[in-house]
């Protein structure tokens, strides 16, 4: 061995520090297994003593009852399975589609804070101080209560157009599914990856010329096109089914329950007040002068906003913004308190029936740690694309 070369380390001695880490870590998962296996026995013995039946075989019995509304048919014939399935899907419904409107509304809100119109500055803030200092299960409560009393009856709804609001949800014109409808989805598919591909390439132009190209109108008149283009190719079908004023109430058309308007507004109202403050906040962050570099550069105030000052503040909103989308998504299951079939009632539904409490609620779990990690996943694949590259 030549003098410069180091003395070889025993990575197997208790004096290495990573073998005692690895040490540590093994006692830790073995008292945490052990405890997992303690609890699971202690409960099964308990309820075998107690007479309590255990299993998932449930899952395949048939349910029994109806579920009153659901993206896919459902018989009350068919399993608890797919009865829980329905409940996912109605849970993802909500989900997703308030996730959408709240980024819309919170972000509107969030640059609204930064108006010169003294009137809108105001009411931006009064939204925000109003709404998220309200508990979400009172304003839930508030919306459903607004709209099964205080709305006219379905026998004498509030027509607008072809459109009909009543205590029985809101009833709108519904197209006819044709195989037109499928070439016009590849269409909306495609305008959205040649959109996506636009934005880039108009990103890059304005980075290395500062010319400044639509990054709102070119790219939704791309999708538009494409969606046109595929709904031509397959036929074009127009056949739309309209509601009606029927004698007992309105009848025809597609119809969204007031159970998921209640629930829709009241997640994407209370969540986009904080939605406001998390874009506010990375606005704020970001520092004065670029604003006042884009000012000298001639951009008006609303380009300022999208090509300068929101672009630089993704990597301080990304984070927090996806502990909103976490929170509407868990905060979904207050949907039971109005009567909302989501993937909570109807698992409390099947403990009423079966009473597999154990098995009901470790499903629910499962299902909301699925929903949360896939965002977190999503959200932190976004939060790398829009970090600052360092060189």
């Amino acid at each position: 061995m030549s003098p410069s070369t180091p003395p070889k380390k025993n990575s197997w001695s208790w004096r290495s520090q990573a073998f005692r880490g690895l040490v540590y870590q093994a006692l830790a998962l073995a008292v945490i297994g052990l405890m997992a296996w303690f609890l699971i026995h202690n409960t099964l013995e308990n309820m075998r003593v107690r007479g309590i039946q255990s299993g998932f075989d449930f899952l395949t019995q048939p349910a029994g009852f109806d579920i009153g509304e659901s993206i896919m048919g459902f018989d009350s014939s068919e399993s608890y399975f797919k009865a829980l399935m329905v409940g996912l899907g109605n849970t993802l419904r909500v989900a997703i589609l308030g996730i959408i409107f709240t980024t819309l509304l919170g972000t509107m809100l969030g640059v609204g804070r930064f108006s010169r119109n003294a009137l809108v500055r105001g009411l931006c803030s009064a939204y925000v101080e109003f709404f998220r200092n309200v508990p979400i299960l009172l304003q839930l409560l508030m919306w459903y209560l607004a709209m099964t009393e205080y709305l006219p009856d379905t026998l004498e709804p509030i027509q607008m157009g072809a459109f009909f609001l009543s205590k029985g949800g809101l009833s709108f014109p519904a197209p006819v599914w044709a195989p037109g409808h499928v070439w016009a989805v590849w269409g909306l598919v495609a305008g959205v990856a040649v959109a996506w591909l636009y934005r880039r390439w108009a990103l890059q132009q304005f980075e290395a010329t500062g010319h400044v190209r639509s990054l709102f109108w070119a790219p939704l008149a791309i999708v538009v096109a494409c969606v046109l283009l595929g709904w031509v190719a397959g036929g074009a079908p127009m056949d739309v089914n309209v509601p009606f004023k029927g004698e007992f109430a309105v009848e025809g058309g597609s119809a969204l329950t007031p159970e998921f308007i209640a629930i829709l507004l009241g997640l994407t109202i209370y969540t986009s007040a904080f939605v406001a403050e998390v874009v506010r906040a990375g606005v704020q962050s970001v520092a004065r002068g670029q604003s006042e570099a884009a000012a000298a550069l001639g951009l008006s105030k609303g380009q300022e906003m999208r090509l300068v000052m929101l672009p630089q503040a993704l990597r301080v909103i990304i984070p927090p913004m996806t502990n909103q989308f976490l929170n509407l998504t868990k905060n979904s299951s207050l949907a039971v308190a109005i009567g909302y079939p989501d993937v909570v009632s109807i698992s409390n539904t099947a403990i009423n029936q079966t009473g597999r409490a154990v098995e009901c609620i470790a499903i629910v779990m499962l299902i909301y740690l699925t929903t949360s990690l896939s965002t977190s996943a999503l959200m932190g694949w976004y939060n790398k694309r829009a970090a600052i590259q360092e060189r």
